[in-house]
């Protein structure tokens, strides 16, 4: 592998590593997010949100 290719491909590498953080970060946010508005969502209804099994 030529020097150019293997830092292309190292730059690429870090590129995807970072981009799949971001990826990971976005979705424990948007899943607790979720969690929060449910949880809120059933308080309003007066829902025991503990006895339903929710996934």
């Amino acid at each position: 592998m030529t020097e150019n290719a293997h830092q292309d491909a190292t730059r690429r590498n870090h590129l995807l590593e970072s981009a799949h953080e971001e990826m990971v970060k976005f979705e424990r946010k948007e899943n607790e997010f979720r969690k929060r508005d449910r949880q809120e969502r059933a308080a309003e209804l007066h829902l025991p949100l503990d006895v339903i099994k929710v996934h």
